[in-house]
C-alpha cells in the first residue's frame, strides 16, 4: 500500500472517532462509526491474501449491520419520543436495540463469534488497531447512553465467561488476544453504568498492555504458540518481559493489569453485587491460565537448534524499540500509583 493511501486511511480513522466523540446528535454519531469502518477496511485488505479478503468482508457485513441497528433504534427512538440527542435515549425498547447494536461493534458476549475469525485474518498492525482503536467509538456511545442495568450486566458476564473459556484451546496468537478482547470488554462494561471513569481507566490500561504484547509479537513475527519457542533468542531482553506483559493481562498482583480489576471488584462490593464480583473473579482464572501458557512456552521451552532456527535468529530486526519499552514500563510497574489514580477517579 502506497504510503500517502495509508496515511489517508489512519487520518480517516482518527476523523472518524473524532465525529463520534463529539457528537450529541445519533445521525452524526453513525456518520462517525461508518467513516471508520470504511477507512479500516482497506487497511485490513492490503495484503491480498483469501484469509485476509474473507476477515474484511466479515468484518464489513457485521458493521453494516451493527450501524444499520443502530440508525434504525435512533430513528425509533425520535419516532416516539421526538428526541435525537445521544442523552435522550430512554424509551426502553430503542435503548436495548441500541445497546445490542454496540455490543455486536464492540464484540460482545453473544454477538462475539465474529471477533476472533476476523482478528486470524489480519496482519499483527491492523489486528492492534482493531483490538485498540475500533473500541473507542462504541464505548464513547455507551458511556452517554442511559444504560439498563439487567441488560449490560448479564452481556458482561457471559463476555468475561466466554473470552476466558474460548481462548483454553488456541495456539493462534490472534485469536487468543481476540478471546483475551472480549473479556476484558466485560469487565469495562461490568462497572459501566455505576463508574463510568473507571470503564474509560480499564480501557486506556488495557489498550496500553495490549500494544505491548502486539509490539513484542510482531518485533519477532510471531503468530502461534510454536512460533515463541525460538523468539526468545532473537531478543532476550524483550522476552524476559514479555511473561510479565501477559500475566499483567492476566490481572496477577503486583502487575498494572490488577489494578483495574481491583478498583472494580471494590466498585461492585460497593454496590452490593457480591455474587457478580465472584463470578466475575473466578472467570478471570480461565484466562489467566491461557496467558500462563504463553508465558511457559516463551520462558520454559527448549529451542530447536536447526540450521534454519540459527539463520533466522541472525536477522537484525530493525524496529524503532522506544515505544515498545515505554508501554512495557506502563504494563509492568504502574501499580504503585493505584491510590493517586483512584484519588484522581474520585
Amino acid at each position: 500500500m502506497s504510503p500517502y493511501i495509508f496515511l489517508t486511511m489512519l487520518l480517516a480513522l482518527l476523523l472518524g472517532t473524532s465525529i463520534t466523540f463529539t457528537s450529541t446528535h445519533w445521525l452524526l454519531a453513525w456518520m462517525g462509526l461508518e467513516i471508520n469502518t470504511l477507512a479500516i477496511i482497506p487497511l485490513m485488505a492490503q495484503q491480498h491474501h483469501p484469509r485476509a479478503i474473507e476477515a474484511t468482508t466479515k468484518y464489513f457485513i457485521i458493521q453494516t449491520t451493527a450501524a444499520a441497528t443502530l440508525l434504525f433504534a435512533a430513528v425509533t427512538n425520535a419516532w416516539l419520543t421526538g428526541q435525537w440527542e445521544i442523552s435522550q435515549m430512554n424509551h426502553p425498547f430503542p435503548l436495548t436495540i441500541v445497546t445490542m447494536a454496540l455490543a455486536l461493534k464492540l464484540g460482545l458476549a453473544p454477538t462475539h463469534a465474529w471477533l476472533p475469525d476476523v482478528m486470524q485474518g489480519l496482519n499483527l498492525n491492523t489486528g492492534l488497531i482493531l483490538a485498540t482503536w475500533q473500541k473507542l467509538a462504541p464505548i464513547s456511545l455507551l458511556l452517554q447512553i442511559n444504560n439498563n442495568f439487567h441488560l449490560l450486566v448479564p452481556l458482561a458476564l457471559m463476555s468475561i465467561i466466554i473470552g476466558g473459556w474460548g481462548g483454553l484451546n488456541q495456539t493462534q496468537l490472534r485469536k487468543l488476544l481476540a478471546y483475551s478482547s472480549i473479556s476484558h470488554l466485560g469487565w469495562m462494561i461490568l462497572v459501566l453504568q455505576f463508574f463510568p471513569s473507571l470503564t474509560l481507566l480499564t480501557l486506556l490500561i488495557y489498550i496500553t498492555i495490549t500494544f505491548s504484547i502486539f509490539t513484542t509479537f510482531k518485533l519477532n513475527k510471531a503468530t502461534n504458540i510454536n512460533s515463541l519457542a525460538t523468539s526468545w533468542v532473537k531478543t532476550p531482553a524483550t522476552y524476559a518481559m514479555a511473561p510479565l506483559i501477559l500475566l499483567s493481562l492476566g490481572g496477577l498482583p503486583p502487575l498494572t493489569g490488577f489494578m483495574p480489576k481491583w478498583l472494580i471488584l471494590q466498585e461492585l462490593a460497593k454496590q452490593q453485587l457480591i455474587l457478580v464480583a465472584m463470578i466475575a473473579a473466578l472467570s478471570s482464572l480461565l484466562s489467566l491460565y491461557f496467558y500462563l501458557r504463553l508465558s511457559y512456552a516463551m520462558a520454559l521451552t527448549t529451542t530447536p537448534n536447526t540450521s534454519v532456527n540459527t539463520l533466522l535468529w541472525q536477522l537484525k530486526n530493525k524496529d524503532i524499540k522506544l515505544p515498545i519499552a515505554i508501554s512495557i514500563i506502563m504494563a509492568i510497574c504502574m501499580l504503585p500509583l493505584t491510590p493517586a489514580i483512584s484519588a484522581l477517579l474520585m
